[in-house]
């Protein structure tokens, strides 16, 4: 399935720098210990850029929701129809959740609770890596 192909920009630019290297990072408050997705000029919480850094994660997770598609307007996603979007809540990460297409899974085998794992896949537009999810066997 193609996938869009982010430009970065500065708020953004770490998170898809680490992409690139195949790494997931969020920004982390030291001050609040809390994490945030995505990424704020300051902390969500405290309202401070002091103690708010880029901190790297594993990127474990458990599927939260999904919905499987089965059909779209956009005309390059037709070919991948069915295809499952999953919303991934990371276990390292209260309060932090993703959406993920979940390459290579079916969707009978997505099930709310089933655990999660990182993946990167390459955008063919710009060759930027983006995080994804595929569901642990």
């Amino acid at each position: 399935m193609p996938r869009q192909s982010p430009i970065p920009e500065p708020l953004d630019r770490e998170f898809y720098a680490a992409a690139n290297d195949e790494r997931l990072v969020l920004q982390h408050c030291a001050r609040c210990d809390r994490w945030q997705y995505p990424p704020e000029p300051v902390c969500a919480e405290c309202a401070r850029a002091d103690r708010l850094a880029w901190r790297e994660t594993d990127g474990r997770g458990t599927i939260h929701s999904f919905a499987v598609i089965h059909d779209t307007q956009i005309a390059s996603l037709r070919p991948d129809l069915p295809y499952t979007v999953a919303v991934i809540g990371l276990d390292a990460c209260p309060g932090i959740v993703m959406l993920s297409q979940l390459p290579g899974t079916e969707s009978d085998e997505v099930r709310i609770g089933r655990p999660v794992r990182l993946t990167f896949l390459t955008t063919e537009a710009t060759g930027q890596k983006v995080p994804e999810w595929e569901v642990v066997a």
